[in-house]
């Protein structure tokens, strides 16, 4: 699977690529003998690579290439290939530990930065699905299993102190992908940075607002800070809507190239912020009013599902004989311990949703004022029925960020952004 060969690193366009395929027999078995007939369309349009499709008369794969640069900005923005060698570290462990839910990788060379995947047909980015209001049914339990696993047993709850730091030195070389996070999400909404837009004018006052608001600062801050220091598990790292590709009945995870060391609330406010923020875009792709009130009402009965069903399977692994070095069992014998145990058990998952509830504002402000946007907003063609939506969404969002202990529950989550659908907020411009 894995091949390094001998040569510099270079950019594998149309030829170069069919070439470089062409002599790897397992991958020559897969699509057809005939190279020459192979079809291949470049389709990635995330910020980062070059992402191809390729198929022959026996079936077709999916290959992603490393850009030395952000794609995204241009050759004016460096980054290393390395993170390539780290996606392909954190898709291996995921498919040891969530099999099914992550595509099968089928050849891998680090020099070129270079990864063949299974092709992931019919599926579609789950975004896109949202966007056009599709219900996925089997969403909830394939993300949950997905999270609960690979958090769980990259944790001290499952890992020994030595092999969990072991773990953290082999993703710690990852500090580049980090460092757009940190800056991206955790720094540059907050201030003036050339690389920040929005829907101007009409959110200009509410991006001056941000650079003002004291208080977010701090908030922010002690987010980074975690995000930082708190190498809990194993995270995916850039867990959107963006990198989840679904059908009816199949879920999978792709792109874990942001893969570190992290906070867990990171990838699980991840997956609730770009929910919340398709419920608050849903108006205005409206096309009449009311049209989409049962994709709203499933998209807000999601967000609970998510967090719920999470909080239950990581329990029950938790308590089906956690083996890791955190909370030896020694010291919670008998009846009395077991009881103070599962109390102390409830109390950390209380402190992993207020984490969660922080991470989720801290990913929603950064698509409406940072570099990367989602097309739940960007669709919208009115520029101010979008910045209705986004206005929306970054009220709940401050709320979650500086008041995040006051969200118990999930609940108080989705009430809050359901009292929110129809505000109505004074735009600039």
């Amino acid at each position: 699977m894995t091949e390094a060969r001998a040569g510099d690193y270079r950019i594998l366009h149309e030829a170069a690529l069919r070439d470089y395929l062409a002599g790897a027999p397992d991958l020559v078995a897969l699509l057809g003998a005939e190279p020459v007939s192979w079809s291949i369309t470049e389709v990635g349009d995330g910020n980062l690579n070059l992402v191809f499709i390729v198929k022959g008369d026996r079936g077709g794969v999916a290959v992603k290439q490393a850009l030395p640069y952000v794609r995204l900005v241009g050759e004016s923005w460096p980054l290393p290939l390395s993170r390539a060698h780290y996606e392909f570290l954190a898709l291996s462990r995921q498919a040891e530990l969530a099999p099914g839910l992550v595509p099968a990788l089928l050849h891998h060379n680090e020099t070129l930065a270079l990864t063949v995947m299974e092709l992931l047909e019919p599926h579609i980015i789950m975004r896109r699905g949202l966007v056009a209001g599709t219900q996925y049914p089997r969403f909830v339990d394939d993300i949950t299993t997905f999270m609960a696993r690979t958090l769980f047993f990259t944790s001290d709850l499952a890992l020994s102190a030595a092999d969990k730091k072991q773990a953290i030195a082999a993703f710690a070389g990852n500090h580049a992908l980090c460092k757009i996070t940190e800056d991206l999400i955790f720094t540059d909404p907050y201030r003036i940075a050339e690389q920040n837009r929005w829907t101007a004018p009409y959110l200009d006052a509410l991006a001056a607002g941000l650079r003002d608001d004291m208080e977010l600062h701090v908030a922010i801050s002690r987010l980074k800070l975690k995000f930082m220091a708190s190498p809990e598990a194993l995270l995916h790292g850039d867990l959107h809507t963006g990198s989840i590709m679904v059908t009816d009945s199949q879920t999978r995870v792709i792109d874990p190239e942001f893969a570190f060391y992290g906070p867990m609330g990171f990838d699980i406010g991840a997956v609730l912020a770009n929910l919340l923020m398709a419920y608050f875009a849903s108006a205005g792709h409206e096309r009449s009013p009311g049209e989409r009130q049962a994709f709203e009402a499933w998209v807000l009965g999601t967000v609970e599902a998510v967090w719920n069903e999470f909080a239950r399977k990581f329990l029950d692994l938790w308590r089906g004989g956690a083996a890791g070095d955190a909370y030896p069992v020694s010291l919670f014998a008998g009846e009395k311990g077991a009881a103070r145990l599962d109390t102390e058990r409830q109390a950390y998952l209380q402190r992993l949703f207020t984490d969660t509830v922080g991470f989720a504002a801290a990913k929603t402000i950064r698509r409406i004022f940072g570099l990367a946007h989602n097309i739940d907003f960007e669709l919208i063609e009115d520029p101010k029925r979008r910045a209705i939506s986004e206005a929306r969404a970054v009220r709940l969002a401050r709320a979650m960020m500086v008041e995040a202990v006051t969200f118990r529950t999930i609940a108080d989550v989705t009430g809050a952004a359901r009292k929110l659908r129809d505000w109505q907020p004074e735009l600039s411009g």
